[in-house]
Formats: C-alpha cells, sequence, structure tokens
C-alpha cells in the first residue's frame, strides 16, 4: 500500500515494529469507549492484532488501516478502509491517541483516505459505523460527507450503531 502525505501526515502502513503504539492506542479510553476492547492485553497481542488485521488487510485487499504519523515520525493514530463481511462494501475507520483529537489530524488523515479511495481504488461509495453517542467522529463523518442510511446491530447483544454513507 502506498504513503499518503498531508499538510501535517504521513499516512503508511503499519509494521510489527509498531506494537507499543498499537498496545497504547488499543488500550486508549476512546478506542476502549467507542470501538471496542480487543483484548490487547500486551505486546505479542499486538503485534498479531498488526499481522492478521492491518499487515494481511493490505495483502488481501490492497488496502487497510494506516499508522497516521506527524511528519517528525511520532505515530498518533491510525486511518483507513476496511473491509468487513457484513458490510457490502468498504468502510472508513479512524482512531487517534486522546491527546492528538481536536487538531484537525483526523479530519486530515480521513480526507487524504477519502481521496486515495476516490482516486486510486475507484469508489464510488464509502460507509461508516459509528456509536450514536460518538458525537466528535459523526461531526467528522458529515464534514467528510456521510450522512445516515441506516442503523447496524453486530450481534444480537450489540449496541446498535449508526450506518453512514457518502
Amino acid at each position: 500500500m502506498k504513503q499518503l502525505e498531508t499538510e501535517r501526515l504521513y499516512l503508511k502502513s503499519a509494521n510489527l515494529k509498531d506494537a507499543h503504539f498499537i498496545f497504547v492506542l488499543l488500550n486508549s479510553d476512546s478506542w476502549l469507549k467507542y470501538i471496542g476492547d480487543k483484548k490487547i492485553s500486551n505486546l505479542n497481542n499486538a503485534k498479531e492484532y498488526i499481522q492478521n488485521t492491518l499487515i494481511d488487510g493490505y495483502a488481501k485487499n490492497g488496502f487497510g488501516l494506516m499508522l497516521v504519523t506527524l511528519k517528525d515520525g511520532t505515530p498518533i493514530g491510525v486511518c483507513g478502509f476496511l473491509k468487513r463481511g457484513y458490510l457490502d462494501t468498504i468502510d472508513l475507520g479512524f482512531a487517534l491517541l486522546p491527546k492528538y483529537e481536536g487538531y484537525g489530524y483526523a479530519f486530515e488523515a480521513a480526507s487524504a483516505t477519502m481521496q486515495f479511495g476516490k482516486l486510486e481504488l475507484k469508489l464510488n461509495r464509502v460507509l461508516a459505523i459509528c456509536m450514536k453517542t460518538n458525537e466528535k467522529s459523526l461531526a467528522l463523518l458529515s464534514k467528510l460527507g456521510f450522512n445516515k442510511i441506516d442503523t447496524i446491530k453486530l450481534s444480537e447483544d450489540s449496541e446498535e450503531l449508526l450506518l453512514l454513507s457518502t
């Protein structure tokens, strides 16, 4: 997968050396609250997640969640496209460490990702799923041109999520 560059950020493929950052991100309060516990309890779990979810996703689909870094190399989050079995097309996913929220980084990364999807992947439509209570992400998705089209439950006992589309 090619690297993307914005005014302040790089978006690039993750590798196993990113395990500590992925461990911290996936155990951050906002990840656990809005995305869910991926059971990443140690660095080996983080490496497995990187291999099975990120690296294998790039190889299988030609896209996936990319590591978002500041231009100085500091990792601050992930952003990219996902292919989930329960959706009919790919969806946009993003998450930042809480200390980097509120500076426009998520919008910058997501805008570059959407541009890549339109120009390189020839996507006409992108989905997103989001908790109804995640006001920051809903505002960002709205700014990117997403609109609510439905609700979705990922399992019988899971919370109902909003399904949005461009």
